[in-house]
């Protein structure tokens, strides 16, 4: 095999409580990567405004450092094709180091196990984030909802409800640089005992809800008393978008990863279109267009045929 194409889907993570360790593959947006052996080096192609030299770049870092771990001698062209938005909070770089990792497993035949594929994915989201996390990857490379265990990394996957359904707002906004680690740097670094409590609660409800598969149970529970106070602010309108939502039908609302998108968690049976047009007033009460994306849970990276 020569060439091989993959292409991953956005994910949405934290779900709100469970911050850094829950993700869920939606399939509103998808990157596609083709990785082609060379001669020699890693060489990065794409029509997208990202980063071309594989240190700073999420799928870069990823055949980097599997070259390395593999000790591969061959060249890698990489040919980046954008889907998912970067820095809107839907796991850009996630969603391109997912499909890396598994290309790259392909193209090589390393039959890699899920937790590994994850593990290298993950390195590559030191180029956008600053910091290696699990979250966004995880659910891109497997699919489903994910909840991430660190020290050692072990990803438990569970297959969502058939039923449920995401209504995504993705502002018109200008997102700085670097944007995932300056919404990391405003999160408190000490917190009440009764508001970790409160989190525990609502996130192990979620489990619950997506064990039972009961989107109720996993809506009602979208409460987070740490991260979304602390990030609000910087989402015009955010407070406006929410109480929208919830009024017209929506079981839970919360940031999308680290935003500025907001999505809001529901059924099949609710009115998809009235909730994405109130999430869309709420963000014009703030004189702030968005798009509004109706979504559902996704399978995780396919390779695509050829």
């Amino acid at each position: 095999m020569q060439s091989i194409s993959v292409k991953a889907p956005s994910s949405t993570a934290n779900l709100g409580p469970g911050f850094d360790v829950f993700g869920l593959a939606i399939d509103a947006f998808y990157d596609e990567i083709t990785l082609t052996k060379t001669k020699s080096g890693i060489t990065i192609s794409t029509a997208d405004n990202i980063p071309t030299n594989p240190e700073n770049n999420t799928a870069g870092l990823v055949v980097k450092n599997m070259k390395k771990k593999f000790k591969i001698k061959k060249g890698i062209e990489i040919k980046i094709k954008k889907g998912v938005p970067p820095g809107f909070g839907m796991g850009s770089s996630a969603a391109s180091a997912a499909a890396t990792a598994i290309a790259f497993d392909k193209l090589f035949g390393l039959k890699l196990d899920g937790n590994t594929l994850v593990e290298f994915a993950g390195s590559g989201e030191k180029a956008s984030a600053g910091t290696i996390h699990y979250d966004n990857v995880a659910a891109s490379v497997l699919g489903g909802f994910v909840i991430v265990k660190t020290d050692p990394l072990d990803v438990i996957r569970i297959d969502p409800p058939i039923n449920l359904r995401m209504c995504v707002a993705v502002p018109k906004l200008v997102v700085p640089k670097k944007k995932t680690k300056v919404s990391r740097g405003v999160i408190p670094n000490k917190v009440k005992l009764t508001d970790s409590v409160l989190n525990i609660s609502n996130a192990s409800a979620i489990v619950a809800g997506f064990m039972k598969k009961d989107p109720k149970l996993i809506g009602n529970s979208i409460k987070d008393v740490i991260v979304e106070p602390a990030r609000q602010h910087m989402i015009p309108g955010y407070t406006k978008v929410k109480q929208n939502a919830l009024r017209a039908g929506a079981l839970g609302v919360t940031i999308s990863g680290a935003g500025p998108s907001v999505i809001a968690f529901t059924e099949k049976s609710a009115n998809l279109k009235k909730i994405s047009l109130a999430m869309s007033k709420g963000f014009a009460s703030a004189n702030i267009k968005c798009q509004t994306i109706i979504c559902k849970p996704s399978k995780g990276a396919i390779v695509k045929k050829k």
